[in-house]
């Protein structure tokens, strides 16, 4: 939502004389909305479940990354460029509103990629285990002849 609002206010603005930064803060908060939607979109609708191939912890952890990385330094150049208007100011301040809250979700996502990570080891850990006792267990398995005998 706050991408959406810092998108909206960087709109309204009618002029600028050096746009580079408006530009960059435009295709950031753009940018930051469409793929979040869409995430969120496939995360409503379970959609992710259909696709097990992608690792949709870690495409949320780098999605929530980038875009605090990008919306700090779209709203620090935006900041230093802009003409003290007051959609620019408000662009600037949402900007800095919404890299708080990607911070902030960048932060659960990386407990949560953490998380999944020791489970899916300590799974595969056991699996191991698990598989090396049986090969192990000769006597509890006929059709597997002792050499002694």
């Amino acid at each position: 939502v706050l991408a959406l609002i810092a998108f909206i206010c960087i709109e309204t603005i009618m002029e600028c004389s050096p746009c580079e930064g408006l530009y960059f803060f435009e295709f950031v908060s753009c940018s930051a909305l469409v793929v979040t939607g869409v995430l969120l979109l496939m995360f409503s609708l379970n959609l992710h479940t259909r696709i097990p191939q992608i690792n949709w912890n870690l495409t949320d952890l780098v999605n929530t990354g980038l875009s605090t990385f990008f919306f700090f330094i779209a709203s620090v150049v935006l900041a230093a460029l802009n003409h003290k208007t007051g959609a620019e100011i408000a662009a600037v301040i949402f900007g800095f509103l919404a890299m708080a809250v990607y911070a902030v979700n960048t932060y659960l996502a990386i407990k949560k990629w953490r998380m999944s990570s020791r489970q899916q080891s300590s799974r595969q850990t056991s699996e191991y285990i698990r598989a090396r006792t049986e090969s192990r267990e000769v006597d509890h398995r006929p059709e597997i002849q002792r050499l002694d005998a």
